[in-house]
This record gives C-alpha cells, sequence and structure tokens, in this order.
C-alpha cells in the first residue's frame, strides 16, 4: 500500500486550515510555515481541491481560503482523492497482469485490502480528525466488527 506525500499533505493542510480559519481565510504561507510544506506545493493541491468544492479561496488583502463544506461532509477519502491521489495494495494497479501478464493468485487479497483502505478513510471525516485535536488524550476508533463495511461508524472513545 502506497500513500505518497500529496494525499498526506492534503490531509494535513486540510486539518490545518480546519483549526485555524476560525473567521478569517487562512493564507497557505501560514500553513506552510507552521506545517514545513512547500508553498508552491500548497498551492498544487489547494488548486485541485478547489476544483474538486472541497475549499473556497478569498482574493485580495487579508485573502486566504476557507473550507468550503461543512467538517463531517468531508471524509478523508475524499481529500484524499480530489489531488489524484491512488492507494493500491495490489502490483498491477487492479489491472489484473501482475503475475506474467496474468492475474496472480493473491490479487483477491490486496483488492480487499484497498476495499478496507478506502472503507475506513470513507468512514472518518474531518470533523473527527478536529475533534481529535481538541480532546488530545483521546484517539479515534472504528467498530470493524460489523459487516458490511458500510456500517462503520467513528466514535471518539
Amino acid at each position: 500500500m502506497k500513500l505518497t506525500t500529496k494525499g498526506r499533505f492534503a490531509v494535513t493542510a486540510m486539518l490545518d486550515l480546519a483549526l485555524n480559519e476560525a473567521s478569517n481565510p487562512v493564507r497557505l504561507s501560514e500553513i506552510s510555515e507552521r506545517q514545513s510544506i512547500s508553498l508552491s506545493y500548497l498551492e498544487q493541491l489547494f488548486s485541485r481541491m478547489r476544483r474538486m468544492g472541497l475549499v473556497k479561496s478569498v482574493r485580495g488583502p487579508g485573502g486566504g481560503y476557507h473550507i468550503a463544506m461543512e467538517y463531517d461532509a468531508i471524509t478523508i477519502k475524499k481529500i484524499i482523492t480530489s489531488v489524484d491521489e491512488q492507494i493500491d495494495s495490489t502490483l498491477c494497479g487492479g489491472q489484473e497482469n501482475c503475475k506474467d501478464g496474468n492475474r496472480c493468485i493473491t490479487h483477491d487479497l490486496w483488492e480487499s485490502l484497498n476495499n478496507k483502505i478506502f472503507d475506513y478513510l470513507d468512514g472518518l471525516t474531518l470533523a473527527n480528525l478536529v475533534d481529535s485535536q481538541y480532546s488530545k488524550n483521546k484517539t479515534i476508533k472504528f467498530d470493524f466488527t460489523k459487516k458490511p463495511a458500510a456500517s462503520l461508524k467513528a466514535r471518539l472513545i
């Protein structure tokens, strides 16, 4: 499973934005400084997230970014996929040609892992991450005992 810095930085930047936006837009230079992420890289990420409707920009003096939706409507999966991040545990990228041009014998295992990862990321919202930051001594837990995966419920303990 590979999650590149693109997806990690997008989630980090969105969480920083959520924690710092209050009533004023947040400048990317502020996020860059707080999170040690290149300003030009943030500009690329925010351009993609803006096109996907996750953030909105405010131009001019005092401008910056706001989150465009309710925090609980933004899943971590949505953030990661908005920046064209692909999460794939298969060697073949889902093409089923990983073993000498044919499907490998463990393809279903890795494909199932992909589905579990996406279910987890789809069940976790920006609101969950914000809440966990405000209650640092708590961690985010998921109930994986229920099936199907659509029944995943995030809860803070």
